[in-house]
């Protein structure tokens, strides 16, 4: 058999027996699908030995580029002891000295604030992370002997997973109404979208008047709300939504005020993707839970922690026919080799001052940005850090949005492919998320093709 041929019967295996998440599979019977089968710094090659830049970091979880060597030789070596133990009434080194290193991280992002983040549950993705936070914020007040606290506060336009807890307090109609009769109930305040002001308000008289409306909820219901839970700064499912400063520190400051506990999810955002280490240091402040995923292993291996204070963790400790213990746990918890390539990973921040390298980086897209708003169907940019949203519209004065059946952001997607670039959109929005380490030359042809692809399809 020719290699064209296996290549062929690949493409056919995966049409007849995967079925690919988040996508139409109807559509996929009809595509010539990308295969890939290497990895190098920020590129990818598919079967026939196409190099594309890889303009999402394979799904956000990318921060040092693939085939890392510092990472690869991590696991190697691990692989050499033991490549899994469970955690349930075990300990293993690997994850006992990620979980020192991260409250270290932690306590360096957030010196001289509080509460302190102290204790580290993990899990395997970002989903397991956000449940481990709502059942831990459910059965701390039930131990603090507060009745009633039983539900969660959270926003329109969120995405915290895809588990049922994760989707209940998720606000993206198109992935979660369908699910509604499984959900729990939780109460949704407006986004901070300020392109798409849910109250039509605009910037000049805005006022935070949506922080506003999540403060008549929790006046309202604080005696029932355990959590407030939010990605914070960016809601990146939702659009690349970015917030305007000071939402964030005002909603933590409500949160104090109302006695409830705040989750941020940093799973899109944490590990440096807002040009700091976790967007909460964007505004000082601290979150009670805080979930971290993707990019934790630099995309190696499938890992999660929820991250938790003393005040928290404390309120579990009693008496073993007590019941107080956080009954919640996966089989994977703790794995070693993840574990052991999120510790090389998170060296690599200090070995390469990632942080420090990204700030011309951040400059030069924030530039081309501005190019790129230009354009007669974009009608919004946004970013924080390497993290941007390029919205496409039909009309631009009015900002009426192109039907979903026009498919705009995949045609421009798709029109990136062919000048070698993966990205991959958001509805009508083209995600700019490329791996921190990607160079200055690589991230001018990322949005060189990026403008050229929009330009194409829209005179198409």
């Amino acid at each position: 058999m020719s290699y064209s041929d296996e290549i062929k019967k690949l493409k056919e295996s995966d049409k007849k027996f995967v079925w690919h998440p988040f996508t139409q599979m109807k559509d996929w019977f009809e595509e010539d699908p990308i295969i890939i089968t290497e990895g190098r710094d920020c590129f990818v090659k598919d079967a026939y030995g196409k190099w594309y830049l890889d303009g999402v970091s394979s799904i956000w979880v990318n921060i040092h580029g693939h085939r890392k060597k510092e990472i690869d030789d991590a696991i190697k070596t691990q692989l050499d002891k033991i490549a899994h133990s469970t955690l349930l009434g075990l300990g293993n080194i690997p994850s006992i000295e990620l979980a020192e290193k991260l409250i270290n991280l932690t306590d360096k992002s957030f010196a001289g604030l509080t509460p302190r983040l102290s204790k580290v549950f993990y899990s395997d993705n970002g989903s397991t992370a956000v449940e481990a936070a709502l059942k831990m914020a459910f059965q701390y007040w039930i131990h603090k002997g507060v009745k009633g606290k039983q539900t969660f506060l959270s926003l329109k336009n969120a995405y915290h997973g895809d588990t049922i807890g994760a989707v209940s307090v998720g606000g993206i109609d198109i992935f979660h109404d369908m699910f509604s009769p499984l959900l729990f109930k939780a109460y949704k305040a407006p986004s901070p979208h300020c392109y798409r002001c849910e109250l039509g308000k605009t910037s000049l008289e805005c006022s935070f008047t949506c922080l506003k409306e999540m403060e008549n909820i929790l006046e309202k219901h604080s005696d029932e709300i355990a959590a407030v839970i939010i990605e914070p700064i960016v809601q990146a499912a939702g659009g690349m939504i970015v917030w305007p400063e000071g939402y964030l520190k005002d909603l933590r400051e409500l949160c104090n005020r109302y006695n409830v506990l705040l989750i941020a999810d940093e799973v899109a955002t944490g590990f440096g993707r807002t040009g700091k280490m976790f967007a909460c240091e964007h505004e000082n402040i601290v979150p009670d839970i805080m979930c971290l995923s993707k990019g934790i292993t630099n995309g190696y291996m499938p890992l999660a922690v929820t991250l938790a204070t003393d005040e928290i963790f404390n309120a579990f400790l009693g008496e073993f026919k007590e019941l107080k213990t956080f009954f919640h746990g996966h089989s994977y918890t703790g794995n070693p080799l993840a574990c052991a390539a999120a510790i090389a990973s998170i060296d690599l921040f200090d070995k390469e001052e990632t942080l420090k390298n990204m700030r011309p980086k951040i400059a030069l897209l924030e530039d081309r940005l501005k190019e790129i708003a230009d354009l007669p169907i974009v009608g919004n940019v946004r970013n924080k850090g390497l993290i941007a949203g390029i919205e496409l519209v039909k009309d631009k004065p009015s900002k009426e949005p192109f039907p979903w059946e026009k498919k705009m952001g995949w045609n421009v997607a798709y029109k990136a492919r062919e000048g070698g670039v993966l990205i991959r959109p958001l509805g009508n929005v083209i995600v700019v998320m490329p791996p921190l380490s990607i160079s200055i030359e690589n991230l001018k042809r990322l949005m060189d093709v990026i403008k050229k692809a929009i330009i194409v399809v829209s005179s198409s």
